[in-house]
């Protein structure tokens, strides 16, 4: 580093210049040579007093700011296993991480001393001998605690630090934590005073001895506040807890939860948000922070980056309406959107029991041994019973729950009642000296007392599970992908086109009601959520027919809200494309009988939408403001006919037939209330039309292939879906603009329609899609952020959509992430992706000893100086 006391030489003068002739002899000025002027020598002579003058003001400036200065701080982290009085009452916030083959856990520690209390950082090393069942680790925590010290003896401070946050990068760790410096004093209140901010600590294995490995913390550096704007927006910032990315281009990012300053009329004022804050280094001084997700309320954040298609950002927060929300960033957290499409608000907590916010275990990982090499996310949560949402007692179970960003599936739990903050961890077979591949837990449990302990548990069981569950997924995908293509379509096409067939067709799907069916359960092929049958008491009135189920008097209830605390089908509240294939089988004596249709949660149990057919053989659609509107076309007596319910944003309805919207080119205006959510699907009937499921007992009607989608579908696509519809192809003048397909016309016969969507011998009909235009809007599709940002990699990336306000279509590739938009977020989505995507002008903190100059002054009087010196010189 420079010194501010470093001399500054002025210059020395010189004469005018001499010039040489050819014959060696001086002379001065001639009749060849014009006369200079004396004026160049006094510009000269002006120009290195300016210069003299100028740095002298710097250093000035310079000294003034280092008296003003507060040293360096200097930290030190201590052993506390030898200090007497001192015992560790506490841990939370834990996290796992994994250096070479060995996985630590790391937590924050509650210590105490006499009546003062501190916290510091515990770390152990997870043995091979930790079981399949949780056991308790750290249970001597003192001798694998440490606590961070500030200043020289004998002014040494207790700092301390909490929700330690780390991420691996080769063999150094690197944890970010909230610091808060207290003194030794007497009075609890001088206790507490002191200041507050981030560290950014690195750390090491320190030994190669087996059973002595512990991770040793050296460097601590203080995340300036001025490069973070803390003084100017926050009156606190924290670390996540659990663990941080290393991204591909080594950027080093954590998530972080703080406190908005209040300043009138702005959003979030004095609320928990949360947010990223990254480094492109592993030293302090480079750090950004990103935007704020939208929604003031939501803490403990936990991030992964999804890697499926476009590469983006997840972040899952526990809000205070007592649910958990998902936001996705594709632009290093400058914008974000609410995944109402696929993981937003799925989850949920003990409302009633206000049981604690509590950080979420959640991972990404490409699983060993999975045909597909399917990326998926892992997350851990508490399951709640009950009885404790409805007032008594708020001991959790965790449970696992896997995803690929459109199914979710209940793996089941891994823990004993009263967990609490969890962490996860993959470990891939071959990575070390491991022979297979693991998966391991790490959770705080909620005691008696105030105080908690740490649980890990190695999930061997429930890894095995999730291996099940994936080649589930890929067979169900195989079977679906056959719904569509013909046979001889299917051979003739190259196998890389009929893998980009097949993932076409399930984009999106998340649920599949076929012929896995029982009594009172009709079961969701994607192993998701099941479909209740309703009066079937006696066994007869809903029975397993030619791949489908055929019903006389009961009716199946698919939930959505009904499903309690966790609902994996939330984004039904939003969009939502339900198609099925049915025939009646009989005459109906009545009016309008329920077919197909979306119920709300409330007192009236008020259809959104739904289609009923009647005795003059028109199909009818119902809309929850009351509208009733009939398709031109009739039903006929067993014959195959396909039906679709679309939803799009929440506040657009439509019914197809057989391809054709029931009411042409009109779409129910729907009132999707916050305060009525969506109960459920019923398929076969509603049990609530006049007089009961009466009206329905008189007719039979079989169901087939029931597939529910988490985005509208467009025309084209439920055209590709639907047997009997003649051919139509449209031509595609650009990518954007639509989707070929080539239908051959199927038999209007019951058998024959019912073998075309139902067996995996297929015949009649070829179809091959493409992603079709959406606008950003979001009316035809789901919402995709960012039009173009750069990637985390530095590459530029093009996403899928048009800015908020424009008419451009842009192409979207699949379109299972973010398929819903919130009808009451759109605006402020919309603000938030109009953010730059810069980062770059965070203010930076000056950072530099006493020698610095600061260049901000310096280099204008320089330019001015070297621009005198020309003149001169002329």
């Amino acid at each position: 580093m420079l010194s501010r006391a470093a001399a500054v030489k002025a210059p020395r003068t010189h004469n005018r210049r001499r010039v040489t002739g050819s014959s060696g002899r001086r002379r001065e000025g001639g009749e060849s040579e014009r006369q200079r002027p004396n004026m160049s020598r006094h510009l000269f002579y002006s120009a290195v007093l300016l210069l003299v003058l100028v740095m002298m003001c710097c250093n000035a400036g310079g000294a003034a700011e280092a008296a003003g200065q507060s040293p360096e701080p200097q930290f030190g982290w201590k052993d506390i296993k030898d200090e007497v009085g001192v015992t560790v009452e506490s841990l939370g916030a834990p996290g796992l991480l994994k250096v070479g083959s060995d996985v630590f856990a790391v937590a924050e520690a509650q210590c105490k001393k006499d009546e003062n209390t501190f916290t510091g950082i515990a770390s152990q090393i997870l043995t091979k001998d930790n079981t399949n069942t949780p056991v308790e680790i750290m249970n001597d925590a003192k001798k694998d605690a440490q606590v961070l010290e500030e200043g020289t003896t004998p002014n040494k401070k207790k700092v301390d630090v909490s929700r330690p946050t780390t991420v691996v990068k080769g063999k150094d760790i690197y944890m970010l934590v909230g610091k808060n410096s207290r003194t030794d004093a007497a009075d609890a209140q001088e206790r507490g005073a002191g200041d507050w901010g981030l560290l950014l600590v690195k750390g090491k294995v320190n030994s190669v001895e087996e059973n002595n490995k512990k991770i040793d913390w050296k460097d601590t550096t203080d995340v300036p506040q001025a490069s973070v704007d803390e003084l100017d927006s926050w009156t606190g910032l924290t670390g996540g807890g659990g663990s941080g990315l290393k991204m591909d281009d080594g950027r080093l990012l954590f998530p972080v939860e703080g406190t908005k300053k209040e300043k009138k009329g702005e959003s979030n004022d004095g609320k928990t948000v949360s947010l990223l804050i990254y480094s492109s280094e592993d030293t302090a001084e480079s750090w950004k922070l990103s935007k704020e997700i939208p929604d003031g309320g939501c803490s403990d954040p936990s991030v992964v980056e999804w890697k499926k298609k476009d590469k983006k950002l997840m972040m899952m927060t526990a809000c205070d309406d007592g649910r958990r929300r998902v936001y996705e960033s594709g632009d290093k957290g400058e914008s974000w959107t609410e995944a109402l499409g696929t993981l937003s608000r799925v989850w949920g907590s003990n409302k009633k029991g206000k049981a604690k916010a509590v950080r979420s275990g959640f991972i990404t990982a490409t699983i060993d041994g999975v045909e597909d090499n399917r990326n998926v996310m892992l997350v851990t949560l508490p399951v709640y019973p009950e009885k404790a949402v409805t007032g008594g007692t708020s001991k959790g179970k965790l449970h696992l729950w896997l995803t690929d960003n459109t199914h979710i599936v209940d793996i089941g739990p891994v823990s004993d009642d009263d967990a609490a903050a969890s962490s996860l961890l993959y470990k891939s077979a071959g990575s070390g000296d491991n022979e297979k591949d693991e998966l391991i837990a790490l959770y705080e449990k909620d005691g008696e007392k105030p105080s908690h302990s740490l649980w890990s548990v190695r999930l061997t069981a429930q890894l095995q599970r999730v291996k099940d569950v994936l080649a589930t997924w890929k067979k169900v995908d195989d079977r679906v992908s056959e719904l569509c293509p013909s046979k001889s379509a299917a051979e003739s096409a190259s196998p890389e086109n009929a893998r980009s067939t097949a993932v076409r067709i399930t984009d999106g799907l998340v649920g599949f009601l076929s012929g896995n069916f029982s009594e009172y359960t009709w079961r969701d092929e994607y192993l998701g959520v099941n479909a209740t049958v309703k009066n079937n008491d006696e066994g007869n009135k809903a029975t397993l027919h030619a791949g489908g189920v055929t019903f006389k008097g009961a009716w199946a209830e698919w939930p959505v809200g009904r499903q309690g605390e966790n609902q994996p089908y939330h984004f039904a509240n939003y969009n939502f494309t339900l198609v099925a294939t049915v025939s009646i089988d009989g005459e109906p004596q009545e009016g309008p009988i329920p077919l197909m249709g979306v119920q709300m949660n409330d007192s009236g149990k008020t259809v959104l939408l739904g289609l009923s057919y009647n005795k003059e053989k028109k199909w009818q659609v119902l809309c929850s403001g009351g509208k009733t509107t009939e398709h031109s076309s009739t039903w006929e007596k067993d014959t195959t006919h396909q039906v679709v319910l679309v939803l799009r944003n929440g506040t657009q309805g439509s019914a197809y037939v057989d391809g054709q919207r029931v009411g042409e080119d009109e779409a129910c205006a729907l009132e999707n209330k916050d305060s009525k959510a969506v109960s459920h699907f019923y398929i076969g009937g509603d049990g609530n039309s006049a007089g009961g499921a009466g009206n329905q007992a008189d007719v039979s009607v079989t169901v087939t292939n029931v597939l529910l989608y988490n985005r509208p579908l467009d025309d084209t696509e439920i055209a590709a879906l639907n047997p009997n519809k003649a051919p139509t192809p449209s031509p595609v003048k650009e990518p954007s603009q639509g989707t070929v397909i080539k239908i051959s016309p199927g038999g209007q016969g019951k058998e024959g329609q019912r073998q075309l969507l139902g067996s995996s011998d297929v015949k009649g009909v070829s179809a091959s899609t493409v992603s079709s235009a959406r606008n950003s809007s979001g009316e035809e599709g789901p919402a995709t952020p960012l039009a173009s940002e750069e990637s985390f990699d530095g590459s530029k990336n093009v996403g899928g959509a048009s800015s908020p306000g424009s008419d451009a279509a842009v192409e979207v590739a699949g379109g299972t992430n973010g398929q819903g938009e919130d009808i009451h977020a759109r605006d402020k989505e919309a603000k938030a992706a109009a953010l730059s995507s810069s980062l770059g002008n965070v203010s930076q903190g000056n950072n530099s000893d006493a020698g610095t100059v600061r260049g901000s002054g310096l280099l204008p009087s320089l330019l001015l100086l070297l621009g005198l010196w020309g003149f001169a010189a002329l």
